[in-house]
C-alpha cells in the first residue's frame, strides 16, 4: 500500500511486470482480478486504485471488473511512464 490510501496495480502479465514496473505497484493480471484477487480482499472499496498496463486497454478492462466487484475510486493510469509522471512525481 502506498501513501494517501492509494494502491497502484499493474495489470500486465507477471513476465511483463518482472521486466519493469512502477515502484510500489502490485501485479494482478485481469484473469486474477476476475477470480477475486486475494490481494484486494482487505482493501476498502473506496481506496484509490490506479491501474495500468502497456496501452491502457487491459487497465480499462480491469477497471470494469473491479467496478463490478464494488470498488468505487478507480483510475486508468494507462502505462507505467504516465503513472510515474502523474502520481509519483
Amino acid at each position: 500500500m502506498t501513501e494517501h490510501n492509494r494502491l497502484i496495480i499493474d495489470v500486465r502479465e507477471p513476465m511483463e511486470f518482472m521486466f519493469g514496473h512502477v515502484k510500489g505497484a502490485i501485479n494482478i493480471p485481469p484473469a486474477k482480478l476476475m477470480a477475486g484477487a486475494a490481494e484486494l480482499k482487505s482493501i476498502a472499496k473506496d481506496t484509490e486504485l490506479i491501474l495500468y498496463c502497456l496501452s491502457g486497454s487491459r487497465s480499462a478492462a480491469a477497471i470494469n471488473i473491479l467496478h463490478q466487484q464494488g470498488f468505487t475510486n478507480l483510475i486508468n493510469g494507462i502505462n507505467k511512464d504516465q503513472v510515474k509522471a502523474k502520481y509519483l512525481a
